[in-house]
């Protein structure tokens, strides 16, 4: 387990710049507190397994991550129609491509 932490941490120091994380600002903090919430609960899902806690209970923190992702992916979704498909100024693509794209994402959503 200490191992896995300490790789998963080393992992988050190395997409850090070296002068220190970037500024972010409101929406993106909120969506780095949720990945971050998300770490702390797969951290407490691998704590449970070791420790041998009964599987209902792990299936309830399964539950709670699913919906952690599910809804991290909805607000990402909808800040990318936002600011993508409803300012399609803003976009490279055409709307056609615009429009394959955002179908591609519910789709995957969906799965």
């Amino acid at each position: 387990m200490v191992y896995v932490n300490a790789k998963r941490q080393k992992n988050r120091e190395n997409r850090l710049p070296a002068d220190g994380p970037p500024a972010v600002n409101k929406e993106k903090q909120k969506l780095l507190s949720r990945v971050k919430r998300l770490g702390g609960q797969i951290d407490a899902v691998e704590r449970s397994v070791l420790e041998g806690d009964e599987c209902a209970d792990i299936l309830m923190l399964l539950a709670a991550i699913r919906g952690g992702v599910n809804s991290l992916m909805a607000e990402v979704l909808e800040d990318h129609v936002r600011l993508h498909i409803a300012h399609p100024e803003r976009a490279s693509e055409s709307p056609e491509e615009l429009t394959e794209d955002l179908i591609s994402l519910v789709r995957a959503y969906l799965k």
